[in-house]
């Protein structure tokens, strides 16, 4: 007698505990980049150095996390995000650490901080292309939206815990044990997530036959994973594929307009209400939180929202509109609160521009997702690369438009870059694919077939 079919109620969860994981790992990487943010004031008095020189030791982790971007991305293609996810935990947990054995009194201080930086930005390159090519193989495409807005968010609980965290550790123990402290962190739930991970659905002991069933149904891969694992890099999708495709470079140059914004905030918004509204470091602390936590909301609430509208209106409205207006609002709040004159006033504002700034950001994930299939964590990486230049130009930039012309045209060059990147999304197809398939013994790509 045949054994009845798995019902609702046999139904494992396994997919989402696993995006659980990943948002973990997420808000602790943002922990680790953003630490030094809070932590800067403490190290620029102990080395004597300048906003500007500060600049550059941010800037220098977004270099390395921008240039490894799509070297990061095609190792998540070519071995799975397990292992090389877990190997990049292990990676940036040491050069958090290092970051904090600068010894006081070494000449060249300045360049040790950026090496290690560099470096620490290097590991954390293959997060969010390791966590895509997640997606890609465990995350139907009606579930994707919610899935990337839940890893996101880990940004923004990351981002927002680095003020009262990190300021309480400097505070009570200086600002080297709090590196120590998030190294640990890192080097832990890298454990666990190697330990309780694996590369496809179906080589997972804990899932069900029902939820591999739904799964397999909503993927957008034209091979299995672990024949993907298996075939050489020239399989995937090219390199010059990539480059001529109208859609990838739109949401490319989105993601960069996306990656300065953000930026602002993680890198310069704590030290912009202390040294320019004049908040006390309390008061600053708190403050600080609010764009990370309004990120954090706002992206799952856009993720599910985008997931719903997709359903009902397709993606191009689900996906590219929804983020090309979130885009344009974030832009209209971070005008507005650069130009208000309260200081608190001024600070809900802005982290009203943070938060609708992140109701897109499931939506780049997803779209590249969907484009890419297989080859998602190269398209995504060379998509993140933008953003994290964007995020690089921020750290640098900033300090010198705000010495020059005042923060608030720092502020309104980052509104500026919202339209830019609000209209990028206008030419975005996410219904295109890029894909490989063999012909008589040649490669040949179908970029418009969906």
């Amino acid at each position: 007698m045949a054994a009845a079919p798995p019902t609702q109620k046999q139904m494992s969860n396994v997919r989402w505990f696993l995006i659980f994981w990943i948002f973990l790992l997420a808000a602790i990487a943002f922990l680790d980049r953003v630490n030094i943010s809070i932590a800067g004031p403490s190290i620029a008095e102990s080395y004597r150095l300048t906003n500007v020189q500060l600049g550059t030791v941010f800037s220098a982790l977004l270099w390395g996390y921008a240039l490894l971007q799509t070297v990061g991305g095609r190792l998540a293609d070519r071995f799975g995000p397990r292992r090389v996810l877990a190997a990049g935990v292990v990676w940036w947990g040491i050069f958090t650490a290092l970051t904090a054995v600068v010894p006081a009194g070494i000449r060249f201080a300045l360049i040790w901080f950026i090496a290690a930086r560099f470096m620490l930005g290097a590991g954390e390159a293959v997060m969010f292309p390791a966590s895509n090519q997640f997606v890609s193989r465990w995350i139907p495409r009606q579930e994707r939206g919610l899935a990337n807005g839940l890893i996101f968010s880990g940004v923004g609980i990351g981002a927002g815990l680095s003020p009262p965290l990190i300021s309480y550790l400097v505070i009570q123990y200086g600002w080297r044990f709090s590196f120590w402290v998030c190294s640990v962190i890192g080097l832990i739930a890298g454990f666990v997530w190697y330990v309780s991970s694996r590369d496809t659905p179906a080589e997972h002991p804990r899932v069900s036959a029902s939820e591999l069933s739904l799964i397999s149904s909503g993927l957008t891969l034209t091979s299995t994973p672990k024949q993907a694992n298996r075939e050489d890099s020239s399989k995937l999708v090219s390199w010059s594929r990539v480059l001529t495709s109208k859609d990838v470079l739109a949401v490319t140059v989105s993601y960069f307009c996306f990656g300065y914004v953000a930026w602002i905030f993680f890198s310069w918004f704590y030290i912009y209400l202390a040294q320019v509204r004049g908040l006390n470091l309390k008061s600053s602390a708190f403050y600080a939180m609010l764009p990370a936590l309004a990120m954090a909301v706002f992206c799952v609430i856009g993720g599910k929202v985008s997931d719903a509208v997709t359903r009902s209106h397709g993606p191009r409205v689900g996906r590219c509109l929804l983020a090309s207006a979130a885009l344009l609002m974030a832009g209209v709040f971070v005008a507005s609160g650069a130009l208000a004159e309260n200081a608190r006033v001024a600070s809900i504002i802005l982290a009203g521009g943070a938060g609708t700034l992140y109701l897109a950001q499931s939506s780049f994930w997803s779209v590249t997702a969907d484009l890419a299939g297989e080859s998602c964590g190269s398209v995504s990486g060379f998509m993140n690369m933008g953003a994290q230049i964007g995020g690089a130009m921020t750290a640098q930039l900033t300090p010198w438009i705000a010495r020059d012309f005042g923060w608030t045209a720092s502020f309104l060059v980052a509104a500026g870059l919202c339209v830019l990147g609000s209209a990028a999304w206008l030419v975005v197809d996410p219904q295109h694919r890029l894909t490989m398939e063999e012909k008589s013994g040649v490669l040949a790509g179908a970029l418009n077939n969906p």
